[in-house]
């Protein structure tokens, strides 16, 4: 097996970056970046000017480089933003559902899922939510006052995405066709889709995963009436959002207004092709 690599010095990593064949037209002010952002985390940026001998295209600029993450990094918060308040949402109707049909504790009660469903493990893993938020005062709360039962509108709010995500994956046919129909006029396949890949986009967002040039795992599933085909790029994920997103008014003032001001600001050295924006990109936003 191979050797780790040595550790190199900033200025070493501006070499590397020029051995690339990376412009850098001023090595002080590369090795100043590169003190702030890990080198790693960088080089993923000039991806997609990768050429098959591993270095980059021609007339490739260092700042074009730092320009595209610093453009990535504004993209991410924007969508997180969105992605709070779908998740809100969701979190919402689905305790909603669960509790009206299956009272207030009855997602503890294995026969109220599916036959896919862990109940071991998900016990295990509610558990965990409680034992992690164990200090705040809703836990301490039903924990003195209602023996430590707590209905589902409370522990949901403890759900990681993912979790929340199994959890609607995990519930019986007829009520996921149900929460799918109210909620999006869409298929439980549909949202099952789209719950993976919010999950997905949620984590790379959060943990400041690059977006730019990205491959997602997953494709979204379209409803029906829908025309455009998705691929793995992220504006699939984009449109997905638009899609979930409860209110238009505040998609379109919050997310897409603030979107195409960014797209403008960083026009010099972005690519809507890079993120398989197609050319109305933003009428196809526009919810």
């Amino acid at each position: 097996m191979a050797n780790l690599k040595n550790p190199t010095t900033f200025q070493q990593q501006v070499e590397c970056f020029e051995e690339k064949n990376i412009i850098v037209a001023d090595k002080d002010a590369c090795a100043a970046f590169l003190k702030k952002v890990n080198y790693y985390r960088l080089s993923a940026y000039y991806l997609p000017f990768k050429t098959d001998d591993g270095k980059c295209q021609p007339n490739v600029t260092f700042e074009q480089i730092q320009k595209i993450y610093e453009f990535d990094k504004e993209l991410r918060m924007l969508i997180l933003g969105m992605i709070e308040d779908i998740e809100i949402n969701l979190r919402t109707q689905i305790a909603y559902y669960s509790a009206h049909k299956y009272g207030s504790d009855g997602y503890m009660i294995e026969k109220n899922y599916n036959k896919k469903h862990n109940h071991n493990n998900f016990e295990k893993h509610v558990n965990s939510c409680i034992r992690e938020n164990a200090n705040t005062l809703i836990v301490k709360h039903h924990i003195s006052k209602y023996n430590g039962k707590f209905p589902i509108w409370v522990i949901i709010e403890f759900f990681s995405i993912g979790m929340l995500s199994h959890f609607y994956r995990d519930m019986k046919t007829t009520d996921r066709k149900k929460l799918s129909k109210e909620l999006y006029n869409t298929s439980h396949f549909v949202l099952d889709s789209w719950m993976r890949c919010l999950t997905d986009l949620r984590n790379k967002c959060a943990h400041y995963s690059r977006l730019y040039y990205a491959i997602f795992p997953a494709i979204p599933k379209m409803p029906i009436n829908e025309k455009y085909i998705p691929t793995r790029k992220l504006f699939a994920q984009l449109y997905m959002l638009k899609l979930m997103h409860p209110s238009a008014d505040v998609w379109n003032n919050s997310f897409l207004k603030p979107l195409i001001k960014l797209f403008k600001k960083y026009s010099l050295y972005i690519s809507r092709e890079h993120l398989d924006f197609p050319y109305r990109w933003k009428s196809m936003l526009k919810k």
